[in-house]
């Protein structure tokens, strides 16, 4: 197949999330057409397991523009841009009708779970004809599995699904699989849903991003009508200033006040505190769940809540070439801009198509999934990556090189729960560490 062929096929999008919702308005835009492969049975699956969840970024900063220009073309009327959603006003409000539209209907398929991207008939070794073969996308579906060809692929399958685990080395603890029923991930519903759960029990949050800090004044709050509740807190560190954020100063006030409130929660001696604890084995007795530490232990545990992070699931693009940054699983050039040992979200840079390239040209990571294993990853930012990357795949490489994303002043970035929901709120739609900025 000629480039001229490939330019007649769709441009996959993996995903229907908020980022990927907006790659395919993107390509739209710019006269190309989307396919929209969604693994769950709706749009923003993800987002809906936390729809719970008061973001504490603003409207202004969780909407794209060129999703915003379909809609208004369609008499959509906007948010107000100040105003704090829940990720499942996000979802109901925004996304929904996003997707409604008919040139994002047409081109979304629902329950197609990709499995696997290559080249068709060109494995990972094969250099000659590389680049005039197609993308093959291959995805479980209703029908079965089948197979789908695409000129170029935006992977937005971000990092949600694929969590952390408790072990400290990166690897599930010593029993961790086993007391999987007793282990949530994300962000439970503490204060509905999940309630019966955790009334009355002793919990063990375990994490030091804005997903743990959220649950835990969740549980917090519960616990006001649960007397006999206990709740510890471990962290890996002991440096906790992060997930207290900016305070005050806060670019994002409801992000300032979460920190703030979780300050309070510490200090008032309702918490047992457990910092640089590093998880090693779960040991299931009558008395409950020990989790033993490299030299302590947490006795007698009913409920833990994993909030260790998310990481990228890479086995989707073993058959192209790709090449990640060894240890935060984006790619190199993206990995000193994001890197979270220097970075908060608020400091990193915008970016775009070049530092989201890959050796297999076409294929862009973009979303929560572009930033590997770091926990600072912004819905804006996303926003402006797949901007980037649809001007470069329609040749425009001016517009896809210019820098087009102001952000907040965060000083420390990365908070959770809003001022009027203290158990219920996050910034965005990543949970990295399961940090939502």
């Amino acid at each position: 197949m000629s480039h001229d062929d490939l330019s007649s096929l769709p441009v996959a999008v993996l995903g229907a999330g908020p980022v990927g919702l907006a790659a395919a308005a993107h390509l739209l835009e710019r006269g190309l057409a989307p396919l929209i492969l969604e693994a769950g049975s709706g749009i923003g699956a993800n987002l809906a397991t936390y729809r719970h969840v008061r973001l504490f970024s603003p409207w202004r900063y969780n909407m794209d523009q060129a999703a915003l220009r379909l809609l208004k073309a369609q008499g959509w009327r906007e948010p107000e841009p100040d105003a704090l959603p829940t990720a499942g006003e996000l979802l109901d409000d925004y996304l929904a009708p996003l997707s409604a539209l008919p040139a994002i209907a047409d081109s979304l398929r629902l329950a197609h779970r990709v499995t696997a991207i290559s080249r068709a008939g060109v494995d990972k070794v094969r250099t000659r004809g590389r680049e005039a073969a197609p993308f093959l996308v291959r995805a479980a579906t209703p029908q079965g599995m089948r197979e789908f060809l695409a000129q170029a692929v935006i992977d937005a399958t971000g990092t949600w699904a694929t969590p952390n685990p408790l072990g400290a080395n990166g690897l599930p603890a010593l029993g961790e699989d086993g007391l999987a029923a007793h282990i949530a991930t994300g962000m439970p519903d503490v204060l509905g849903t999940e309630r019966r759960r955790y009334f009355g029990k002793r919990v063990l949050v375990v994490g030091a991003g804005h997903s743990a800090a959220g649950t835990l004044l969740a549980l917090a709050e519960l616990m006001e009508s649960s007397p006999d509740m206990r709740l510890v807190w471990a962290t890996r560190g002991g440096n906790l200033a992060r997930v207290f954020g900016g305070g005050e100063a806060d670019g994002l006030p409801a992000r300032g006040q979460l920190g703030l409130r979780l300050q309070q929660l510490r200090d008032s001696g309702r918490l047992e505190m457990r910092e640089h604890f590093l998880v090693q084995s779960l040991r299931r007795h009558a008395g409950g769940i020990d989790v033993h530490g490299h030299d302590a232990v947490i006795e007698g545990v009913d409920e833990i809540v994993c909030a260790t992070g998310a990481r990228p699931d890479l086995s989707l693009t073993r058959e192209l070439r790709v090449r990640h940054d060894p240890w935060l699983e984006s790619t190199d050039a993206l990995a000193p801009l994001i890197d979270p040992n220097e970075h908060s979200c608020g400091s990193v840079r915008p970016h775009g198509h070049r530092e989201l390239a890959h050796p297999e040209r076409g294929y862009y990571a973009v979303g929560a999934k572009s930033y590997g294993r770091a926990p600072n990853f912004l819905l804006a930012t996303g926003y402006e990556q797949v901007r980037s990357v649809a001007a470069a795949l329609a040749g425009d490489l001016a517009a896809a090189d210019e820098v087009r994303l102001v952000l907040p002043e965060t000083g420390v970035c990365n908070t959770r729960r809003v001022v009027q929901q203290a158990a219920r709120s996050c910034c965005t739609v990543k949970a990295a560490d399961a940090t939502c900025c």
